[in-house]
């Protein structure tokens, strides 16, 4: 999870940092702090075309890092193969991976980054019991948990799946969990606060009438604890798809920052005025939300990390198909 900030307020003084060194950025890379640095790991773009204009996607294995907020990234070794759309969480010195998919497949594997001296290193774990990508994730406690996603790249259902992991135990192995009250999702946001896992939003998936996905979008709610269960609380205020995940945690309140709200899904790429800039702030002692004013760029399909007491949202697609290598970070006024 990302922890509690001090803060005095719950204004958000965002900024960028240096930009990631590629020329279109990444959709949903691998991001985490390990020897102090921000790592980037991997992710997908479109380098040529658009997809509108007949272009392919296609994933990467780099990674880069930054050692200090006014420092330059560097690039500091490659994955195992070209991955993203995968869960990142903060594991001892390094960055648990899970999960994701390449052009062709999506991975059930588990892998720990961690920089040595001006290398990565990548460590593996246990593997998930399926390939899952677009899924969402949070460290609760030292323990890991996975939520949703979908299966291959040309499923037609997402997955109701919950899986969790303790790295700190002797069983090293994934356990499948009891899953939410509601419909199967992915793209959702999860959060951790208070011993509890939170997920959000998100969006299903159905066959259209072309046999291809189509989305069905939501903005329910749920919480889970170890020795409660799980519990629906409060709908966001609107529809958030693939905003950064895990959420951060500010001042006691779980943030959703910006998120595909659906409703320029039938919009032309060429006419998309970019994605929802509100902060949505939901407070589990009262169980409400409230929106905490706007951010300064529109960016889903991305991770947040914590880094030097700051939020970092690095990358991410800016409209459909139009990646970004702006890499923004938080502190509060």
């Amino acid at each position: 999870m990302l922890a509690s900030l001090p803060v005095r307020s719950e204004s958000l003084n965002w900024s960028k940092l240096p930009p990631i060194p590629d020329r279109e950025g990444f959709a949903w890379p691998f991001a985490g702090v390990s020897g102090g640095a921000l790592i980037v790991a991997g992710g997908a773009n479109f380098p040529d075309k658009k997809p509108w204009e007949g272009g392919s996607k296609v994933w990467y294995d780099k990674v880069f890092a930054l050692e200090k907020p006014d420092g330059q990234w560097r690039e500091v070794g490659k994955l195992k193969r070209p991955l993203g759309y995968g869960v990142s969480l903060p594991s001892g010195g390094g960055v648990l991976c899970i999960g994701g998919s390449d052009a062709s497949k999506h991975f059930a594997e588990v892998f720990t980054l961690e920089l040595v001296g001006a290398k990565v290193r990548s460590k593996p774990h246990s593997k998930l019991p399926q390939p899952v990508a677009n899924a969402c994730g949070a460290l609760v406690d030292g323990v890991a948990y996975v939520a949703g996603g979908i299966a291959t790249p040309t499923a037609t259902k997402a997955l109701d799946t919950f899986f969790s992991i303790d790295p700190r135990s002797k069983r090293k192995t994934w356990l499948s969990m009891e899953t939410w009250p509601g419909r199967e999702r992915m793209l959702a946001t999860a959060g951790a606060h208070d011993g509890a896992f939170y997920l959000f939003g998100g969006c299903a998936l159905k066959a259209g009438a072309d046999g291809k996905p189509e989305r069905e979008w939501f903005r329910d709610a749920y919480r889970f604890k170890p020795a409660e269960g799980w519990k629906r609380i409060a709908d966001l205020p609107r529809v958030a798809v693939a905003a950064p995940s895990p959420a951060p945690v500010v001042n006691g309140k779980i943030l959703v920052i910006g998120g595909d709200d659906g409703a320029q899904v039938n919009t032309a790429p060429t006419e998309h005025k970019g994605f929802p800039r509100s902060v949505l702030a939901y407070d589990p002692a009262t169980d409400k939300w409230e929106t905490l004013g706007d951010v300064p760029f529109s960016l889903v399909t991305t991770p947040a990390a914590e880094w030097h007491g700051r939020i970092v949202i690095p990358g991410g697609e800016a409209r459909p198909g139009v990646r970004s290598t702006e890499v923004w970070s938080a502190t509060t006024k």
